[in-house]
């Protein structure tokens, strides 16, 4: 019996855990050197030195004998299916999932370019993530690719995202800070959000384009507090905190500045950004038109209050040490939905358990939204239909 138990569960968020080479052959000749000269290319290399991180370790009889009895014991690069595109449909079938979202982990960020000077290589390494992406999620239908589009550019957008749903991207990820020269909301980028409407996919957000936390509150005149994986790269309880502070900010321009109202079958997503904000977040929302609207014309436009209009059309992941009884409760049993993180550490080695005890107080109905319903509301045409209700599997 796989993990989820013949229970009708998609998997918001997992991850690929990809080898330094993994974008070499998505890059024209002409830019590789550039691209693996950049700085945010060699930091991402150091970051990247971890145990099992090779196609021969997972290629060992030992290794391969313990791959069902370990699917979740097994994170990171000894995670089966983490980078070998052939493993990953068997670790899905012994998770029993219907789908999975696929995000990657290398890549997060876009090796920093996004701030830079250099445009042209900031879009062909985001194109590059987007071949890559798609051409491994390609082995299984199951497995729904996401696309990065940087916002920096009004045309390069738009042609990246051209080009990420031409080669079947089913989700667009852009980053929660705000370009360096317009607004989220810009009007030129709705050549970007029309696309997206169009062919029926969603935006997402996802944690890696956050604001990150002024290292300067590490200068306690303390020992240094490491992560969870020994180091100071990821998060500790105070780097933690303001993950969602960029993601509040711009949703929150969207929505004011009409994006949401001007794509309204539009559906955005908040992945791996926690969800313990959303229920303040969305009556802060509220109490600024309600501040704020005698005076602003585009307050006095929303089709409906702020809160409302996030109901229709937002969708978010709460992490597995969050309450999600409490956010459903308070947000609307519309807006979460159930993730994984495969193969993080973060997502722990039992997220059911944490989520079904978090859950134990919602009605059976809010319950099977959060495993499913959401995120088939969310997906749209980016999930076959197929893959929405598989006969095979039985809602709990």
């Amino acid at each position: 019996m796989s993990y989820a138990n013949g229970r009708l569960i998609h998997d918001a968020d997992s991850h690929l855990m990809e080898l330094d080479d993994c974008l070499d052959d998505f890059l024209a000749p002409g830019q590789l050197a550039a691209f693996h000269a950049c700085a945010g290319y060699q930091a991402a290399l150091a970051r990247n030195l971890r145990p099992g991180r090779s196609r021969e370790a997972h290629a060992d009889p030992l290794f391969r004998a313990g791959v069902d009895a370990n699917l979740l014991l097994r994170k990171n690069y000894e995670a089966h299916g983490a980078f070998i595109a052939a493993d990953r449909p068997h670790a899905l079938d012994l998770f029993g999932f219907a789908s999975q979202l696929v995000f990657t982990t290398f890549c997060l960020g876009n090796f920093g370019l996004d701030a830079g000077d250099d445009l042209a290589l900031c879009y062909a390494a985001a194109q590059a993530h987007n071949r890559m992406m798609t051409d491994f999620c390609a082995v299984d239908a199951r497995l729904l690719a996401t696309a990065y589009v940087p916002l920096e550019d009004f045309a390069l957008a738009s042609a990246t995202t051209q080009e990420a749903i031409r080669l079947g991207a089913k989700a667009l990820m852009v980053a929660s800070t705000c370009p360096r020269r317009h607004a989220p909301s810009h009007v030129a980028l709705d050549a970007v959000w029309a696309q997206a409407q169009e062919a029926g996919i969603p935006v997402l957000f996802h944690v890696g384009g956050e604001d990150k936390m002024n290292p300067v509150y590490k200068l306690n005149g303390l020992p240094a507090v490491p992560d969870f994986h020994g180091g100071d790269d990821n998060f500790t309880s105070v780097s933690y905190m303001p993950i969602p502070s960029a993601v509040m900010q711009t949703l929150a321009t969207l929505v004011f500045d009409g994006v949401f109202d001007r794509f309204p079958r539009l559906k955005w997503g908040a992945i791996e950004l926690g969800a313990a904000w959303l229920p303040g977040w969305m009556r802060a929302l509220d109490s600024a038109a309600h501040a704020f609207g005698r005076n602003e014309t585009r307050l006095q436009r929303l089709s409906a209050k702020p809160s409302e209009i996030v109901r229709r059309q937002l969708r978010v992941t709460p992490y597995p040490h969050e309450d999600a009884g409490w956010i459903v409760a308070n947000a609307g049993q519309e807006m979460c939905l159930f993730s994984s993180d495969y193969p993080h550490v973060e997502g722990g080695r039992a997220p059911l358990k944490r989520f079904d005890e978090a859950l134990q107080g919602c009605t059976p109905e809010a319950v099977q939204r959060f495993y499913a319903d959401n995120f088939i509301d969310l997906m749209g045409a980016g999930l076959a239909p197929a893959l929405r209700r598989p006969a095979t599997l039985v809602a709990a």
